[in-house]
């Protein structure tokens, strides 16, 4: 039976509008054009999860009706991909029990230290509301079970640093890559639907430009594409009339079948 996921968010860093920026994107009364930080909600057979938990992670669940997360996956720990985790402390206090964080190890290092309190001894004085529920799942490139679900991931590089994307049965998401190295290409054949990072026009050292992602499109066929993690250099209409058929811009609350 196939599912609707959700692409939360699907801008870079400092998301669109920009503090601070004038440009005419930013100031663009095209909601398609207002983009939080990237992450997806994808509902499995067992419950629900996400890829990665952005700063307005609670704004974004609230947008979406979302009533309930079991667990979180994560593609590396920049702060754009993990500050939001703290929103899924209530999912703790709701199940009464850990929120599973699937991720590499040195993501779960990254994330330990910015969220020291989670981690820390119980404290019987605090409010058990107080402090998250959160249990770190080492993960690898190996394919994994989560709430009936089988995820694949797959090596990515964002610069020198290596990350994870991640195939779920006809879909991938591949976001902040800036390449894939030789062994991760065979994991993106067979695609219905890719969602792959682009952040503008011209090249950047740890993300894919248009074209670079174009180009690697046109290597794995799937049957669509979406841009995700694009800046404010690509206006969503104007960009979407300049790109082939069968690929466009993603944009927040965009639902996917997979």
């Amino acid at each position: 039976m196939r599912r609707e996921l959700i692409l939360l968010g699907t801008g870079t860093s400092v998301g669109v509008p920009v503090i601070g920026c004038r440009c005419p994107i930013c100031k663009s009364t095209n909601p398609r054009n207002h983009r939080t930080r990237t992450g997806v909600f994808v509902p499995a057979p067992e419950g629900n999860f996400l890829i990665d938990t952005p700063p307005e992670l609670r704004l974004q669940l609230l947008r979406e009706q979302v009533e309930l997360v079991h667990a979180a996956v994560f593609t590396h720990s920049h702060a754009d991909h993990i500050f939001g985790l703290d929103d899924l402390r209530i999912f703790g206090y709701r199940l009464d029990r850990d929120i599973g964080l699937y991720c590499e190890e040195i993501v779960e290092r990254q994330i330990r230290a910015a969220f020291s309190y989670a981690f820390a001894p119980a404290d019987p004085d605090a409010h058990h509301f107080a402090v998250p529920k959160f249990k770190p799942m080492p993960i690898t490139t190996e394919p994994f079970e989560l709430l009936g679900q089988t995820i694949r991931p797959i090596r990515l590089l964002h610069g020198k640093l290596p990350i994870l994307g991640f195939r779920i049965n006809d879909f991938a998401f591949c976001t902040d890559v800036s390449e894939i190295p030789d062994e991760s290409w065979p994991l993106l054949e067979g695609l219905d639907t890719l969602v792959i990072d682009a952040l503008r026009d011209h090249p950047h050292p740890t993300h894919f430009s248009v074209g670079q992602a174009l180009e690697a499109i046109e290597r794995v066929k799937p049957r669509r594409a979406y841009f995700t993690h694009v800046s404010h250099s690509l206006e969503y209409e104007a960009t979407n009339a300049r790109l082939p058929a069968g690929v466009e811009l993603s944009y927040d609350g965009q639902r996917i079948e997979f």
